[in-house]
């Protein structure tokens, strides 16, 4: 385990003015009164959030999540939710805040609110090694005879559905195994952030990452919220603190490097 203990991110961490109480929100009011915060992650991306088979979650955004709770001084709850129930999920108010390498799209943003963005990222293939040169461009990848692979409900499958017209497009629904799906030879290719590729490519000696530094697209990473004004300026607040004194490029360096 990698993870930055909570308490040291809090004794790092500036304090919030003493007149950052933020009333008037719902979310704070409800986190208050709980004494936790509870936070979606799919637990299926890599580096941002991924369940063990003991059961308890690890990655970039975990860190950030203990972070979080412990300047709100609050327990951390972590809900498990998908990309293709994330936005039900938010609405039913199952969780308070999703993290977990969540794009900030336009029909999302319709529905809810997006923190202030953590980085920036895009659209890669990723192939076994013996192929990259095959799928360079997305011409290249959208031909008949390839068969391009995707997990379903987020904008890994609406960029694919978006670009994929001859080459044959599967779902494949667990993101946990996708990519063995391409060492094992039932797919050629997927595309999906170039940071998930690079990781990827590390754990499958077999897979490269293709030009993850000249990605199709780009998108913005950021937490989604409920749309609530004050509880967006808080964790706002919280990341500007955190990005002030190095704390959040030092946990993304951790897990992405």
């Amino acid at each position: 385990m990698r993870r930055l203990p909570a308490l040291l991110l809090l004794l790092l961490l500036p304090l919030a003015p003493a007149s950052a109480r933020w009333e008037g929100s719902p979310t704070l009011e409800r986190i208050a009164a709980a004494g936790e915060v509870r936070v979606g992650l799919s637990g299926d991306y890599k580096p941002f959030s991924w369940e063990e088979p003991e059961g308890h979650f690890e990655g970039l955004d975990v860190d950030l999540a203990e972070a979080l709770a412990a300047d709100l001084d609050a327990r951390l709850v972590i809900v498990r939710t998908s990309w293709p129930t994330l936005m039900e999920d938010l609405a039913s108010d199952k969780f308070d805040i999703a993290m977990g390498g969540i794009s900030i799209t336009e029909a999302r943003a319709a529905a809810a609110f997006f923190s202030d963005p953590i980085l920036t990222d895009g659209k890669a293939p990723i192939a076994r090694c013996e192929d990259a040169k095959r799928f360079q461009t997305l011409a290249e990848i959208d031909r008949d005879g390839v068969t391009v692979i995707v997990n379903p409900g987020g904008t890994n499958e609406q960029f694919a559905r978006a670009n994929i017209s001859r080459a044959t497009l599967i779902l494949h629904t667990d993101n946990a195994t996708i990519f063995e799906e391409i060492v094992e030879g039932r797919a050629d290719v997927m595309m999906t952030d170039a940071i998930e590729t690079r990781i990827m490519a590390r754990e499958h000696p077999e897979l490269c990452a293709i030009n993850p530094d000249r990605p199709f697209t780009r998108a913005e990473k950021a937490y989604l919220l409920p749309q609530d004004e004050v509880f967006k300026t808080r964790v706002d607040d919280w990341l500007g603190r955190l990005e002030a004194i190095g704390a959040l490029q030092q946990i993304v360096r951790k897990w992405v490097e």
